[in-house]
């Protein structure tokens, strides 16, 4: 009896948020930013007058858990409305200035009159609206004007990923940013392979989530790839910021490779300090060092041999056009020709061995080639196990290698730990399969979560699952391009018929050959066997300095969209 009952309250329900829905569809934006604001107004007055609502003695943590979610959801919705608005705002200004104009010369337009002047001035306008409306400053309105337009019209997938709460508008702008050199075409199949990519990415953070949009681009175009890289190495510079309380930021713009093993061997000689008793703090210990070091002073660094993993397949070895990714350890995906420059540059004879890196009497080898084994579908490094309880070095690093970033769910701290993911007293193994590499702060993941194991299925996956139930999976890194997932069932929710057309994604590489090899670590100086071996079995000799420190991300600009004007910046 109570089924029967119950049936028609939920029936009921549904027709009435449908025919909110159809109200609101058909009464248009006027409706909707009314609704929305009597929501807002409602809201507003429950955050300044909560009365009893946040007591903690009347209501449970799982409560909160479930508020926080629903205003995640609700905030991700309203940011896809805003790109859409902001969109929307552009595109009905240039409308009324275009018929503007064409009022002002009798309804024809003057052959004069250049139509991209009068969008760069409709967007000025648009700008300043976005700035009173917002509360943005002017460049900060024009930014997120080029992104939301970029967003809507060929990035259907990820919007409706925000829209649902998959994604944080975070996110999704930074993408946006990203794929701005790209044609049109080639930002709608980074979109699809982005949202093919989604259970991989459920538990990613930004840092991931970047590696991945850079990935995808690679993949799609390994030449344009190439050229970007080289324009970036142009645009090499150090910059002095002012900030507060008489400090300033000293930022450098450098090849990747080399801002890795600068931040290495500061973090090696923060390390090396605070084991001698040093009572200042890593980070504030790498800004003494560094300036020490530049200005000559008593305690400067003395010169040490380095040595840094990168990682690619032999397919983009050979091939750069292959589509294949390469890695650098401890920053993240990079051409395949800036390795192979690198990997050249460290196998060529020096002209005068007095001026090399390395010194007359330094060591002959200057790279360690070895080889890594990926996963046949998944793309993720694979390897064996050890039967001590603690890592040893080589296979922490391998952790390293095939994690890039911290695993806990949404981080982006670099990896400083090496952890069982079932512990050894739970009967866990000391293996690649049982292990993760993690930051200081994940790695207290006991005191974190309800749950931690490995899911099952193909490829390293593990989920997290909290003390209220909410569960987050995350994986690694992929060097090569995962395979398809099914394709989509009928009746499955598509994108909306006024966003761009789908278009298919790149093909999945061919694994049928051998297994991939990986080339790690590119050394300077550091000793090691020659030619390509197996991931060790066991404790083995590994170069020093193997920790990666925590990384500081920089801020770019857009460039401006090809083939639509971009709104002018202050």
């Amino acid at each position: 009896m109570s089924n029967r009952s119950c049936t028609p309250v939920a029936a009921d329900g549904a027709d009435h948020r449908q025919q909110q829905l159809d109200a609101l569809h058909e009464n248009g934006p006027e409706r909707l930013w009314k609704e929305t604001g009597d929501h807002a107004h409602l809201l507003s007055e429950i955050a300044q007058e909560p009365r009893g609502m946040f007591d903690v003695e009347k209501h449970d943590s799982a409560t909160y858990v479930q508020l926080l979610r629903t205003l995640h959801e609700a905030r991700s919705a309203i940011d896809a409305l805003e790109a859409r608005s902001v969109d929307a705002l552009s595109g009905a200004t240039r409308r009324e200035q275009i018929e503007a104009a064409r009022d002002d010369t009798a309804h024809e337009l003057d052959p004069e009159i250049v139509l991209e002047k009068i969008e760069k001035q409709a967007d000025l306008l648009s700008r300043t609206e976005i700035t009173l409306a917002t509360r943005r400053a002017p460049h900060a309105a024009s930014a997120a004007l080029t992104r939301s337009r970029r967003i809507v019209r060929d990035m259907p997938h990820m919007l409706r990923a925000l829209a649902t709460g998959k994604v944080t508008a975070e996110i999704v702008h930074e993408t946006a940013r990203s794929l701005g050199p790209l044609e049109h075409v080639d930002r709608r199949a980074v979109d699809r392979v982005l949202d093919e990519r989604l259970p991989d990415l459920d538990a990613a953070g930004t840092t991931r989530w970047k590696h991945a949009v850079t990935a995808a681009i690679g993949r799609l175009d390994p030449d344009g790839a190439s050229r970007r890289h080289q324009r970036a190495a142009r645009d090499r510079h150090v910059t002095v910021t002012p900030v507060n309380h008489g400090m300033a930021s000293l930022n450098a713009r450098l090849p990747a490779r080399d801002a890795v093993l600068v931040r290495k061997r500061l973090s090696l000689e923060a390390e090396r300090l605070r084991a001698q008793g040093d009572h200042r703090g890593h980070h504030a210990i790498m800004a003494d060092c560094l300036v020490d070091t530049l200005l000559g002073r008593e305690d400067a660094m003395d010169p040490t041999m380095l040595d840094i993993g990168m990682i690619i397949t032999d397919r983009a070895l050979i091939d750069p056009g292959a589509g294949d990714i390469a890695q650098i350890e401890g920053y993240g995906p990079v051409p395949v020709d800036c390795v192979r420059e690198d990997l050249r540059a460290a196998l060529r004879e020096p002209a005068d061995l007095q001026d090399g890196p390395i010194g007359p009497d330094g060591p002959d080898l200057r790279a360690v080639l070895r080889r890594l084994y990926t996963h046949p579908t998944t793309g993720e490094l694979v390897a064996v196990e050890s039967k001590a309880r603690a890592f040893p070095k080589a296979m922490a690093r391998f952790l390293a290698w095939r994690d890039t970033v911290c695993r806990g769910p949404h981080c982006n701290a670099v990896i400083r730990q090496s952890d069982h993911i079932r512990s050894i007293a739970r009967g866990g193994k000391t293996s690649i399969d049982n292990g993760q590499g993690l930051c200081a702060a994940c790695n207290l993941k006991e005191q974190m979560a309800r749950e931690i194991e490995r899911s099952q299925g193909s490829g390293h996956r593990v989920r997290w699952t909290s003390n209220a139930g909410l569960t987050r999976t995350t994986t690694p890194t992929s060097l090569t391009l995962p395979a398809p997932p099914q394709p989509e069932q009928p009746g499955q929710v598509g994108v909306d018929a006024d966003s761009s057309a789908r278009t298919g994604s790149p093909p999945a590489p061919d694994r049928s050959g051998p297994p991939a090899a990986g080339i790690g670590p590119l050394t300077e100086g550091a000793p090691g066997p020659a030619g390509r071996i197996a991931p060790p079995t066991e404790a083995a000799p590994d170069p020093p300095g193997t920790d990666t420190p925590r990384s500081r991300e920089g801020g770019s600009t857009d460039p401006p969209d090809r083939g639509a004007p971009a709104p002018p910046s202050d």
